[in-house]
C-alpha cells in the first residue's frame, strides 16, 4: 500500500493546510454558484416545486457518505483516499477501479466545465460575447491553465486565493437569496409541503430529481485527497466534508426557495439558461443578473482547482502504489506535489477539451460528461460507505453513537448511491454510458496489468481501528501516535458526536 506521509522524505507537503482550510476547500468542491446556475434549473424541470424535498432527502445519505470518509480517512491517512481504503477493506480491485472512477470523473468533469467557465467570463463584458465558441474556448482555456499552475506550485499559494472565490459567491449568493426571499410580489407562496413527498408523481419523480442532486453535491471529498497535506487533529479529521455537505444543502435549498417564490417554477422551464439574468434582474435591477454571474465565474475556477486536486492527488497515490506507472508517483523536489500526474490530467483535459470545443459537440459534450460523472460519483461513493461499515464492524456495537454515526448512516449512504447507479442506467444516452461504464471498464486494463506484475497494493493490510495506529495532532500534521496498547484505544476516536 502507499507509504505514510513523510517515511521516506519524498511524499508531498504536510501541514500546509488547516482544518479551516479543509473545510474550505470541501464547499469549494461542491461549487455552489455553479451547482446554482447549472443544476437547479434542470432540478426544478424536473420535479417543480419538490426540489427542496430532493435536496434535503439527498443530503442525508450524502452526509452518510461523508461520514465514511471521515472514519476511514481517520484510520489510513492517504492521498488515495477510497482508492486505499476500499483495497485495504473490500477488495483491491475494487479499490483500483474507486481510484479510477474518481480520476475520470474529475477529468471529465474538467472537460465539461471549462467551456461554461469561459462564456461566463465572457458574459460579464457582453452577452453577445458569451455565445461566441472560439473566443469562450480560449478564455475557458487560460482559465483552466491558471489553476493547473496553481495545483502544480502547491497550495503554499491557493488557499488564500481558494478562501476569496468561495466566500465571495457564497455572500452573493446568499445575499440574492435573502433578498428574494423578502421582496414582494412574488410568484408563489412559501409552504412547508415543498419538503414533503406529497408533491411527487409519475411526471416529477424522485428518482429522476435524485439523479441530478447527486452531482450537486459532488466535490466535498477532494479535502480527503489532500489529508496527506492537512494540518489537523484526530477528533477534528475529515470535519471539512461534513461541513461542505451541510453547508451546500443550506445554499441550494435557499436559493431553490428563492427562485420558486420569487419568479416561479414556469419561468425557469422557459428559461433554463438565463435563469440567473431573470432572476438577478427580479431581486436588483440593472446589475443583479451580472454579479449573480460574476458568482458562477468564481465558483467554477475554484471547482476546476478542485477537481484538478482530486484526480492528481489519486493519481499520485496510484503510481506510488505502481498500480499505474510509477512516473505518475513523482514529486517535484522543490514545489513537493505531483508533478507528473498533473501535467497529465491537464493535457489529456486541455486536449479533450479543444477537441470537443472545436468539433461543435461542447454542448453536447457538457450533458453526458455529467451524466457519466454521476455514475463514477455514486460508484465510488457507495464503495466508501461499505467500506467504512466493514473497516468497523469489530466495533460497531461498542456504543449507540457508533452504531449509527459509524455503521448505519453510512450503510444507509452506501445503500442509496447504489440504489441511484442501478436506477439511472436506463435514464442514461448511449455517450453517456460510454463516458460512465466505458471509461470505467478501461480502467481494468491498467489493474491486470500491475496485477499480474505482483505490486504489493494487491496484498493490502486490512484496516483494523483496534491495531491500526491512529494520530494525534503533533508539530506540523498527523503523524502515528505513540502506540497505544490496544485495552486504551477504546472508541472514543469513533464517538465523538
Amino acid at each position: 500500500m502507499s507509504r505514510r506521509p513523510g517515511t521516506d522524505g519524498s511524499g508531498l507537503r504536510a501541514g500546509t493546510l488547516g482544518t479551516f482550510d479543509s473545510i474550505v476547500m470541501a464547499v469549494a468542491g461542491c461549487g455552489p454558484a455553479y451547482t446554482v446556475a447549472a443544476t437547479i434549473p434542470a432540478l426544478i424541470a424536473t420535479v417543480g416545486v419538490a426540489s427542496p424535498a430532493v435536496l434535503l432527502y439527498c443530503a442525508i445519505p450524502m452526509i452518510g457518505i461523508a461520514l465514511a470518509f471521515r472514519h476511514l480517512g481517520r484510520l489510513d491517512v492517504n492521498a488515495g483516499a477510497s482508492y486505499a481504503w476500499v483495497a485495504r477493506t473490500l477488495h483491491p480491485f475494487l479499490g483500483f477501479l474507486s481510484g479510477w472512477a474518481l480520476v475520470v470523473a474529475a477529468t471529465a468533469f474538467l472537460v465539461s466545465a471549462t467551456l461554461p467557465a469561459g462564456s461566463a467570463t465572457l458574459a460579464l463584458v457582453s452577452p453577445d460575447l458569451a455565445a461566441r465558441t472560439g473566443l469562450a474556448t480560449a478564455v475557458g482555456a487560460g482559465w483552466f491553465l491558471l489553476m493547473a499552475g496553481v495545483v502544480a506550485l502547491g497550495a503554499r499559494i491557493s488557499p488564500y486565493t481558494r478562501r476569496v472565490l468561495t466566500g465571495v459567491q457564497l455572500v452573493l449568493l446568499l445575499a440574492f437569496a435573502l433578498a428574494a426571499l423578502a421582496k414582494d410580489g412574488n410568484a408563489a407562496e412559501f409552504s412547508l409541503s415543498w419538503f414533503g413527498l406529497g408533491h411527487f408523481d409519475a411526471s416529477h419523480s424522485f428518482v429522476a430529481g435524485a439523479l441530478i442532486v447527486v452531482f450537486s453535491y459532488w466535490g466535498w471529498d477532494v479535502a480527503s485527497n489532500l489529508n496527506e497535506e492537512t494540518r489537523t487533529s484526530r477528533r477534528s479529521f475529515g470535519l471539512g466534508g461534513l461541513i461542505g455537505v451541510v453547508l451546500s444543502f443550506a445554499v441550494f435549498a435557499v436559493f431553490t426557495l428563492a427562485t420558486i417564490i420569487l419568479i416561479g417554477t414556469d419561468a425557469v422551464r422557459e428559461n433554463p439558461d438565463g435563469f440567473l439574468s431573470v432572476l438577478g434582474d427580479a431581486v436588483w435591477p440593472g446589475w443583479g443578473g451580472r454579479l449573480l454571474v460574476l458568482a458562477v465565474v468564481l465558483s467554477m475556477v475554484a471547482t476546476l482547482e478542485t477537481a484538478l486536486l482530486q484526480a492528481t492527488r489519486t493519481l499520485f497515490a496510484m503510481g506510488r502504489d505502481r498500480t499505474v506507472p510509477a512516473a505518475f508517483g513523482r514529486i517535484h523536489r522543490d514545489w513537493q506535489t505531483p508533478s507528473v500526474a498533473t501535467a497529465t490530467v491537464a493535457g489529456v483535459a486541455l486536449l479533450l477539451f479543444v477537441v470537443s470545443a472545436t468539433a461543435g459537440s461542447g454542448t453536447q459534450f457538457v450533458r453526458d460528461a455529467l451524466s457519466g460523472v454521476g455514475l463514477h460519483i455514486a460508484f465510488y461513493y457507495a464503495l466508501a460507505g461499505l467500506a467504512a461499515v466493514v473497516a468497523h464492524r469489530k466495533v460497531l456495537f461498542r456504543s449507540v453513537g457508533t452504531f449509527v454515526f459509524v455503521g448505519l448512516w453510512p450503510l444507509g449512504g452506501a445503500l442509496f448511491m447504489i440504489w441511484i447507479f442501478a436506477m439511472s442506467i436506463p435514464e442514461l444516452t448511449g455517450s453517456a454510458l460510454a463516458i460512465g461504464l466505458g471509461a470505467l471498464a478501461l480502467g481494468l486494463i491498467p489493474m491486470t496489468t500491475s496485477r499480474l506484475q505482483g505490486v504489493s497494493y494487491f496484498r493490502p493490510r486490512p484496516l483494523d481501528p483496534q491495531q491500526d495506529a491512529f494520530y494525534e495532532e503533533q508539530g506540523s500534521g498527523p503523524v502515528p501516535g505513540p502506540g497505544l496498547a490496544a485495552a486504551e484505544r477504546r472508541d472514543d476516536v469513533l464517538t465523538d458526536f
